[in-house]
């Protein structure tokens, strides 16, 4: 027989625990988790450069009623250094509106969805854009269906409140909001946030496309190890608790090692054609410091044209996804496209100090050496992981040139090779335009491997006709200065390091290493040694150089002076000059003259070639003893070797058995 007295005290106790449960569950703390995913190394050189996504996940809060506006929150994120995301200002509204984003509960991120399938909640609803970022937009609760919700497992007669853009009806409503860059600040207003309230469920904001200046935390004591902090405060109608306020966003380690081989010697008094005579290097420093403008969508030709993603909107919008790309989360806002870098990573060789005359020819895509270029990829814009293939980069028409402006299919700024390299190679090569004596070239990395340390190596050709009477080329040395592009002074450091609506994204320092010597053009002169001279005890030498240069062997005719350098252990003579020497013509001069009370050698440094010397001894009078020699025609120490060769030509490749340097 039951007792029913019993039974009925039992069930009263019962409902007392449950009625504490359900208080539990509808009174229990909102709180939300911070959480960066990935925390990426970002480029010390780089003004732009990507934080991680932050997200908070959130459980817990009171419960609202149905059709109730949902209370609305502000978020201000301060950075650790400037902030530098795409400002994409609205008319009339606000300037500093940017292309920073916050999304609530990842919209059509593709994960399993808490909230059920084939509904417009949660992470299944469209990505809807907010179009008051000044001031938030306005979202009501309503419930999910009792289908819905018995899709999740929970108990029948549960509610899930989603977010609605209507008080009576569940219709979309905004989830995605557009940021406000100040300074080092990203601020979020008017955010309609709704308690997930609901034991197992949860609700996610995400913070993407916050780009800040790493240039100013660069250099810190050990590499990589230069945080990137993100402090979060919010305000607002409703009590959100936070854990982990202060999340790291990144670290920032330098990004690029370059180099350039040893300087090649050329000779001013022969002609080049399309000669080797440096090869640049772009090294990374870790990784993924080498980016592509978009992670790749699609197989194309290759053609030099045909980037994926510069025609047409780039399928690169599911939050918290990483792409290793200049880009982030791309969506596309009333004043442009949010997250979308103009181009992928590009690398900048600035030629200084070249002697007019000479061009400048480099490789339009990178090479293994000079001789042997890198086969271009099967996927063009992809990942070298992905195809097979080494990393690749394109020589493009222009710094600041983006990918996808010029309006046409397919538009890529490439440089089409107008000829190969030399001996008949197959190195495709371009002329760059030299003005003033200096020229650039930039190339756009278009494949690369996230997983792997690359080197780009680029070929640098120089091409010029030798016209030694006009001093063409005169001597010099190249240098080239190495970096990431565009830099200064594309556009000044200060501009660069502050969010910018009309800058480039990406951008970076201009190099800080000191310029790199890349090929010297070497005078043509001749070098004539006098082994003995004086005139000293009766005696005196006469000295003769005779300029050559009038032969019946074509040869240009040059005129030159000779510098005359006297040495004699202590108390050397000043340096003389002979003055300029006209072609086919002898100079003559007595050292009781040029250096009274000389014993010792002198060497002649005539800036012409095919200059020969005689020097005569004798007494005075030349009555009793007198005797002559050729003055030795030795090797130019800049150009090359000392050592001894027969026929009194030291070192120097070409000398006749006469001593003459290079021969007629």
């Amino acid at each position: 027989m039951v007792d029913f007295r019993r039974l009925a005290i039992a069930m009263a106790v019962l409902a007392v625990f449950a009625g504490f449960a359900a208080a539990q569950s509808a009174n229990q703390s909102l709180t939300c988790q911070t959480n960066v995913a990935v925390t990426p190394t970002l480029r010390s050189e780089g003004f732009t450069e990507e934080t991680g996504d932050i997200t908070l996940v959130c459980t817990g809060g009171a419960p609202i009623s149905q059709g109730t506006q949902i209370p609305q929150i502000n978020i201000t994120l301060f950075y650790n250094t400037a902030v530098t995301s795409r400002l994409l200002p609205v008319s009339s509204v606000a300037n500093n509106i940017s292309e920073a984003l916050l999304l609530l509960d990842d919209p059509q991120s593709g994960v399993p969805s808490q909230y059920g399938s084939g509904n417009t909640a949660g992470v299944n609803a469209p990505q809807t854009l907010c179009s008051t970022p000044t001031t938030g937009c306005l979202a009501f609760a309503q419930p999910l269906t009792t289908t819905t919700v018995g899709s999740l497992g929970l108990p029948a007669g549960s509610t899930v409140m989603v977010y609605s853009a209507s008080a009576t009806a569940q219709t979309t409503a905004a989830n995605v909001f557009q940021g406000l860059v100040n300074g080092n600040q990203i601020q979020f207003f008017g955010i309609p946030f709704l308690a997930p309230v609901t034991t197992g469920v949860t609700r996610t904001i995400r913070i993407t496309n916050a780009r800040v200046n790493a240039t100013s935390l660069g250099g810190g004591s050990a590499a990589g190890a230069t945080p990137v902090v993100a402090s979060i405060s919010i305000s607002g109608s409703t009590s959100l608790g936070i854990s982990n306020a202060t999340p790291t966003v990144g670290f920032v380690q330098s990004g690029l090692s370059a180099s350039a081989s040893g300087a090649t010697n050329r000779n001013q008094c022969t002609s080049d054609t399309l000669v080797s005579v440096n090869t640049l290097t772009f090294a990374e420093n870790f990784p993924s410091a080498f980016k592509t403008r978009v992670a790749a969508q699609n197989n194309v030709s290759y053609a030099g044209q045909g980037i994926p993603g510069t025609n047409g909107q780039p399928n690169q919008n599911v939050p918290g996804s990483i792409y290793n790309s200049e880009s982030n989360f791309v969506f596309p806002v009333p004043s442009g496209t949010a997250g979308l870098a103009d181009f992928g990573t590009r690398l900048r060789a600035t030629f200084n100090n070249v002697p007019t005359g000479v061009r400048i020819f480099v490789s339009t895509v990178n090479v293994f050496n000079n001789g042997l270029p890198v086969p271009p990829p099967t996927t063009v814009g992809g990942s070298a992981a992905n195809t097979g293939t080494t990393g690749f980069a394109q020589l493009v028409s222009g710094e600041t040139v983006s990918d996808g402006n010029a309006g046409v299919s397919g538009f890529f700024p490439a440089v089409a090779a107008t000829t190969n390299g030399p001996n008949n190679g197959n190195v495709p090569v371009a002329e760059i335009q030299v003005s003033n004596g200096s020229a650039s070239a930039v190339w756009e990395v278009v494949n690369t491997n996230p997983n792997a340390n690359e080197s780009l190596k680029f070929a640098v050709y120089e091409t010029f006709s030798a016209n030694v009477a006009q001093n063409t080329p005169p001597p010099g040395t190249a240098t080239v200065n190495l970096s990431f592009a565009p830099a200064p002074p594309t556009f000044s450091a200060s501009s660069g390091a502050a969010a910018s609506s009309s800058l480039n994204i990406p951008r970076f320092i201009a190099d800080p290493n000191a310029a790199r010597n890349i090929f010297t053009i070497n005078i043509c002169r001749t070098i004539l040694l006098y082994p003995y001279v004086t005139n000293i005890q009766g005696f005196d030498t006469g000295l003769a150089i005779a300029n050559t240069t009038t032969d019946p062997f074509g040869t240009s005719a040059q005129a030159g002076s000779c510098d005359l350098n006297w040495y004699q252990g202590t108390n050397n003579p000043a340096k003389g000059t002979s003055g300029t020497i006209a072609t086919g013509t002898i100079y003559t001069t007595l050292a009781s003259t040029a250096v009274p009370g000389f014993n010792g050698y002198m060497i002649a440094v005539c800036n012409f070639q095919f200059a020969h010397g005689f020097a005569f001894v004798s007494d005075v009078g030349a009555r009793n003893l007198a005797m002559g020699y050729l003055a030795v025609v030795i090797a130019d120490p800049g150009t090359g070797s000392r050592v001894a060769s027969p026929g009194g030509c030291i070192g120097v490749s070409g000398c006749n058995t006469a001593g003459e340097q290079g021969g007629h």
